[in-house]
């Protein structure tokens, strides 16, 4: 009995990384705007890797695999820059939940990267899922006419900057879940990760000389949130895959985009068009196909 309600605790502390996780959009855009792009964003992994420390503790990087520690830490800090950067440099709110979207192709793209290069076994449903999650995506970029392809290149050609990095970063992660998958041997580098990133944010800010900081009370919540949010998910969401059911979670998370794209409406106070939920249903259920189509093959 206390074994079960030990795993209960720990999948509900795995389903608040979920919670918080999906908070990130909104809380990133909030940051970016009282602090810039690039400082805002350093700020949230400096204050993100503090509470890291403080909650999962260092990293022991010098008992790390050497093979995860290079390629782990440059799969990382690069998803994370693209992350961070492409929510920021988008020109509007819509624009970058829209942005936000385009980043939750990675679990999509993941289950097609563990087929191809750790060789999942898979089922027929990998194909109608990867088209699903990608139409979804089609959907959203298409604004209010939904599915338009015309619609869906002039929204890209206004910034093709934030939707590139985004695209980038939703291929980036992938790799970095295959790759880890085969080289990590048990390691936990996210504290080590998050430093990382920080310090590459900071070399960016100082390079570009980026706008002086300026503190105020409701710049500094926000931060405070968005930090919390990156550094505590990630926190929560070891708890859960060691220690809770981890098919519930990997339940859960799929449906991230959709919570997110609510949270971050409500946080920015941006109403969302009716196509734009069909678009982010549309990528969680080809997300979930992709899944089903692995675990159906393993059984």
């Amino acid at each position: 009995m206390h074994s079960t309600s030990k795993t209960t605790r720990a999948t509900l502390i795995g389903l608040l990384a979920v919670l918080l996780w999906s908070s990130i959009v909104g809380l990133i855009r909030s940051v970016s705007a009282n602090f810039g792009v690039t400082g805002g964003a350093a700020l949230i992994y400096t204050v993100a890797s503090i509470l890291l420390l403080l909650t999962v503790g260092p990293s022991k990087v010098r008992a790390f695999p050497r093979a995860y520690l290079a390629w782990g830490s440059l799969l990382f800090v690069a998803y994370e820059m693209c992350l961070a950067l492409s929510i920021g440099y988008a020109s509007t709110n819509r624009q970058a939940i829209e942005v936000g979207m385009v980043n939750y192709l990675w679990p999509a793209f993941t289950m097609v990267f563990a087929i191809v290069f750790n060789g999942r076994r898979t089922s027929w449903l990998i194909a109608p899922g990867l088209a699903l999650a990608i139409g979804g995506v089609c959907w959203v970029l298409g604004g209010d006419a939904g599915l338009d392809a015309a619609a869906m290149a002039s929204n890209v050609r206004d910034n093709p900057l934030s939707y590139g990095l985004a695209f980038a970063g939703a291929l980036i992660w992938a790799s970095y879940c295959t790759v880890t998958a085969r080289i990590a041997n048990g390691s936990n580098g996210v504290t080590w990760f998050f430093m990382l990133t920080a310090l590459a944010l900071w070399v960016k800010y100082l390079v570009v000389d980026g706008p002086a900081l300026r503190f105020e009370a409701q710049a500094v919540v926000h931060l405070l949130l968005a930090a919390a949010a990156m550094g505590f998910g990630y926190a929560a969401w070891n708890v859960g895959i060691l220690h809770g059911n981890v098919t519930i979670l990997a339940g859960a998370s799929y449906f991230i985009p959709v919570l997110s794209a609510a949270l971050a409406a409500l946080l920015l106070d941006t109403p969302l068009s009716f196509p734009f939920w069909q678009g982010a249903a549309m990528v969680c259920a080809g997300s979930i196909l992709c899944w089903l189509a692995t675990r159906q093959s393993a059984q």
